[in-house]
């Protein structure tokens, strides 16, 4: 087909302008979104700004104009999606719609997790209880959080392990209280992390904050922009009646880290070698040098699970030409 794969979004969430008391804590903002969307191959966002008189619109007058801006061939949206007035624009009405607009309407079926939904709503709950690694697995990768690392009261460097403290916006859905083996994320770099999540309650300084030391690292990053990915979660926040204490749990709060997430870098390791292995194993054909391959994602693991569906298609389109297909894939 020659048409553009495009999502149409609202923002703010329109929970924001209906109830603001109600809306959902963003688990990605707008802009992290945008990255995700291009790395699933998205060739254009829609960004529409939702406010009351967006909220007011009949579902026929938004498809009309929709349609016509956009030339819509077709609509693809979950079951229970609905827009305009009244929420009056569901499935069914948005199928007739398409009758007289000339775009056909497809749903997509709700994805399963056992019996249970995978959902936003499920993913937040899982957050809000410290359950990262399950998540995770709905998520289809690690939960993060991002933001500029801003001056703190040093208390951390004053213990002998400096840390990060973050600027998280208020809106964002962030784990429970805890603290957290994680990856800290500067630039191309990732280091392996300890976040601690809650208010520090040793020296009762009550504002709800994210801290990571990263380890093996000791750089002015005042000012930068950091993400930290949740990997597992170690323990409650507690308080310790002496800052000796509070030093040893750090060290086996650390130790414990460490253990965690060099077994997940070895595991990437060991997935890398393995492609190497099997790289040299096809030779290039003269008719396949147009052919090219793009992957994204948000780690090793995503990088290699995406090459592969990737391959196995690119190999599909190019079996009644060649039976050997040799393409680069730059992780």
């Amino acid at each position: 087909t020659d048409c553009l794969a495009t999502l149409i979004t609202f923002l703010p969430h329109p929970m924001m302008v209906l109830a603001p008391e109600r809306a959902p804590r963003y688990i990605t903002t707008p802009g992290e979104k945008l990255g995700l969307l291009e790395s699933l191959g998205i060739d254009l966002v829609v960004l529409l700004p939702f406010n009351n008189q967006m909220a007011s619109m009949p579902a026929r007058t938004f498809m009309e104009r929709v349609s016509r801006h956009l030339r819509l061939r077709e609509l693809w949206l979950g079951a229970n999606f609905a827009l305009g007035r009244n929420r009056e624009g569901n499935v069914d009405r948005l199928q007739e719609l398409g009758h007289e607009f000339g775009y056909e309407l497809s749903v997509f079926q709700p994805v399963f997790d056992g019996e249970q939904i995978i959902s936003s709503s499920r993913i937040r709950s899982l957050l809000l209880e410290g359950r990262v690694e399950e998540a995770a697995r709905l998520l289809g990768r690690l939960p993060t959080i991002a933001g500029e690392v801003v001056h703190g009261a040093q208390r951390g460097r004053q213990l002998g392990f400096p840390t990060a403290k973050l600027k998280v916006r208020p809106e964002r859905a962030v784990p429970a209280d805890g603290v957290y083996a994680v990856f800290a994320l500067l630039g191309r770099e990732r280091h392996q992390a300890v976040a601690n999540l809650g208010v520090r309650p040793t020296f009762d300084q009550g504002d709800r904050t994210v801290e990571t030391h990263i380890l093996d690292f000791d750089e002015d990053i005042h000012g930068c922009d950091l993400v930290v990915e949740f990997v597992s979660r170690l323990r409650d926040e507690q308080r310790f009646e002496d800052v000796d204490d509070l030093i040893r749990q750090i060290e086996i709060d650390s130790q414990a880290a460490r253990r965690i997430l060099s077994q997940i870098e070895e595991r990437e390791s060991r997935a890398g070698r393995l492609m190497d292995a099997h790289r040299y194993r096809f030779r290039e054909q003269d008719h396949t040098a147009d052919r090219a391959l793009k992957v994204w994602g948000e780690g090793l693991p995503d990088l290699l699970v995406g090459a592969a569906r990737g391959m196995c298609s690119l190999m599909g389109d190019l079996q009644n030409l060649a039976p050997e297909v040799w393409r680069t894939i730059r992780l």
